[in-house]
């Protein structure tokens, strides 16, 4: 293999038809005479595109087609012929070059020899050796490389990172997303899940049917399924919140409404009913009142609040007595939109309030089918300002536009499963942390439940992954009429 021209930021490498590599592979070109090592990516392929060869194959069609005669060829020119037309050229993005002590920058050290350099394959092993980093806490994603290596990233990498899988639906997201909360469980860490097809009660138990490793450490609510809290345990910043963002509640009823809560709650009479006797017997005007009154039937039929404070929902009691790790799935399969996004708001406001008062330790977030319920207006706070008060949150979504640029362009990982759609190539190319050209060749490409893994974990250098199984039931499988052919 060797060096044809540069393009960019990018190399064009000639090389014969037994010289096979695969897009997403690691080429390390190093230049004897000067010492320059450079490590290149494969993204794409293609042969030879000079004219010559293509109007010799058209001519020896012609001649096949219209003679029959064996033609003698004692120069075994032919052969030469065949393996020009063979002759393919990848085309690569330069990841970075190995320094003096062979460690892994981003630094430019010049251009290498055409003449006195050699290309040969890098392994993911060998690519990671190059990066000065131990790993405490490893997460095994799958396989990979030229050796189908097992691929590792570490769950410090996770720590304190916003991450995004996404991917158009059954390529395997929701796969990953299991694999990431089962073993952040092992490692003993902290997990809310925001589940929308109760599917990930599945952990808790081994494809047998037997209890997993990490069954004791699952929590499952609901609504009606000790998924309810006190109005004193959320408190007014989150009532606030429940009704502005997930209620569209007008300024002026908020106003009122929180008029009446403090007045409740300086007479130590705050529960549902004497809020609902308060707004029909309160001095306001109508309109206000018709207002307060239909979000508060909401609140009520919601059966998200209870007055019995013995039978809500802490979470910082939860994770109390989950002393190596718990992870809090919260079932939404069965609610519709509003009641969806009440449970988001009530939860979120909730963990941050017990966060900043450091009253439960730092959690994973991960928002399944984040595209149906997030909002703007609390999420990028949260985002925002997740870092300092510690809900590191994990988007799934198979709709890339439904996420904001502003939430974008804070991610550290992205995990982009197939996608074929144009429109959200464009969406992730414009934000993602890798180039153009590499997703968009390599992800339209890429085999159910293989993702290109983007970002820290990765050092910055995207890998294709081939995700491993988790021996434990998966629930999330689309159910299908017609039974599956066995052949």
């Amino acid at each position: 293999m060797r060096i044809l021209s540069k393009s960019n930021n990018g190399l064009l490498m000639l090389a014969m038809k037994t010289e096979s590599v695969s897009k997403g592979e690691y080429l390390l070109i190093k230049d004897n005479s000067s010492g320059i090592k450079l490590i290149v990516q494969v993204f794409d392929e293609e042969y030879l595109p000079f004219q010559s060869l293509i109007d010799d194959m058209i001519r020896e069609e012609i001649a096949a087609a219209s003679s029959s005669e064996c033609i003698h060829d004692p120069l075994n020119i032919g052969l030469i012929s065949n393996l020009l037309r063979d002759a393919r050229i990848y085309h690569t993005k330069i990841r970075g070059c190995i320094d003096g002590s062979g460690l892994l920058t981003t630094e430019s050290s010049g251009l290498p020899s055409r003449v006195n350099s050699t290309v040969s394959l890098l392994k993911i092993s060998e690519l990671h050796a190059l990066v000065d980093k131990t790993r405490n806490y490893p997460i095994t994603l799958g396989t990979g490389g030229i050796a189908n290596e097992t691929i590792s990233i570490s769950a410090e990498d996770l720590d304190g990172k916003l991450n995004i899988i996404t991917g158009r639906k059954e390529c395997g997201k929701s796969h990953l997303s299991k694999l990431l909360v089962k073993t952040l469980l092992e490692h003993g860490g902290y997990v809310v899940v925001f589940d929308l097809n109760d599917e990930y009660q599945g952990l808790a138990y081994n494809s047998d049917r037997s209890p997993s490793n990490v069954s004791s450490q699952i929590l499952r609510v609901g609504v009606g399924q000790a998924l309810s809290f006190s109005l004193e345990y959320c408190g007014k910043a989150t009532i606030f919140n429940l009704l502005k963002n997930a209620l569209d509640m007008p300024s002026a009823s908020l106003r009122e409404f929180m008029r009446i809560w403090d007045h409740l709650e300086s007479r130590k009479s705050l529960n549902l009913a004497s809020i609902e006797n308060a707004i029909n017997t309160w001095n306001i005007n109508e309109f206000v009142r018709e207002a307060l009154i239909s979000r508060f039937h909401t609140i009520q039929t919601s059966r998200l609040f209870c007055d019995d404070k013995g039978t809500s929902l802490k979470f910082e009691k939860v994770l109390s007595r989950m002393k190596s790790g718990a992870a809090i799935i919260i079932n939404m399969a069965e609610d519709p939109p509003i009641i969806r996004r009440m449970i988001v708001e009530l939860a979120l406001g909730k963990l941050v309030e017990l966060l900043e008062k450091t009253q439960i330790p730092p959690v994973f977030l991960f928002a399944e089918e984040a595209h149906l319920y997030i909002q703007d207006t609390y999420w990028e706070d949260i985002i925002t300002r997740m870092r300092h008060f510690g809900i590191y949150a994990t988007f799934i979504t198979n709709q890339p536009d439904a996420i904001d640029d502003g939430i974008y362009r804070q991610v550290d990982n992205i995990f982009l499963f197939n996608f074929t759609n144009d429109n959200d190539l464009d969406k992730i190319s414009k934000v993602s942390l890798a180039d153009n050209d590499t997703i968009r060749s390599i992800v339209k490409t890429l085999p159910q439940r293989s993702c290109l893994a983007i970002g820290k974990a990765m050092y910055n250098l995207p890998v294709v992954v081939r995700v491993a199984s988790v021996q434990v039931m998966t629930l999330g499988e689309t159910r299908k009429f017609f039974p599956t052919q066995q052949n």
